[in-house]
């Protein structure tokens, strides 16, 4: 898949993922594939997220989850994800997520209506996690993908809650944070900074 067109999906869930966490509202969107049962009869045919995103919004309010795949396709919605792992302190919702994250390629966005935030798993591990209250970040999605984009390309490890600055994981964005991280990223974080660069890195 084309890491641009990757990037736009990513950022274009996020976009949507934004407005559902700041009314208090929740979500789950799996982009790739998934492991699932359908809870609703499938009525709206598979169309271009980039396209609509008010009704990838609708369709993410239903119970379940959404599930786009690597074309930008929303291809089901209203889905129950069939959950192999358990997200500890965390509802069902969370524990989804992090099992379709499992599947080689799947990018899960839980959106919490508890907290208010947007948490981005991969491979079984949450990775990135968006304070959707934080102010002016509908504007930093680009930013935010740009990241996104790195943590798949490896660039950026995913090893959980270990290696974690400060306390909870590496903040680059205010009201982003980033869960595990390489040698790699934090020299060129340390480098960058110093250089008053610290995104000529990421883009």
């Amino acid at each position: 898949m084309e890491k641009n067109l990757e990037k736009e999906i990513e950022e274009k869930i996020i976009e949507v993922g934004l407005r559902i966490a700041r009314r208090g509202e929740g979500a789950l969107i799996v982009f790739g594939k998934a492991k699932f049962k359908p809870l609703v009869e499938q009525k709206v045919p598979p169309f271009k997220i980039v396209d609509n995103l008010k009704l990838l919004e609708s369709l993410a309010l239903i119970d379940g989850a959404v599930i786009i795949n690597h074309e930008g396709i929303m291809e089901n919605y209203g889905v129950m994800i069939e959950s192999e792992k358990t997200m500890k302190g965390y509802g069902t919702r969370h524990s989804a997520g992090l099992s379709a994250s499992l599947i080689k390629g799947a990018t899960a966005f839980v959106i919490s209506e508890e907290d208010r935030k947007i948490r981005v798993f991969k491979d079984g591990k949450i990775v990135l996690q968006i304070d959707a209250l934080e102010k002016g970040i509908e504007k930093r999605t680009s930013e935010i993908g740009g990241i996104l984009a790195s943590i798949g390309a490896g660039t950026i490890g995913t090893l959980g809650v270990g290696m974690l600055i400060p306390n909870l994981g590496l903040t680059l964005i205010p009201g982003v944070i980033i869960f595990g991280s390489t040698y790699f990223l934090l020299k060129k974080v340390r480098d960058a900074s110093e250089n008053k660069k610290l995104w000529s890195w990421f883009f």
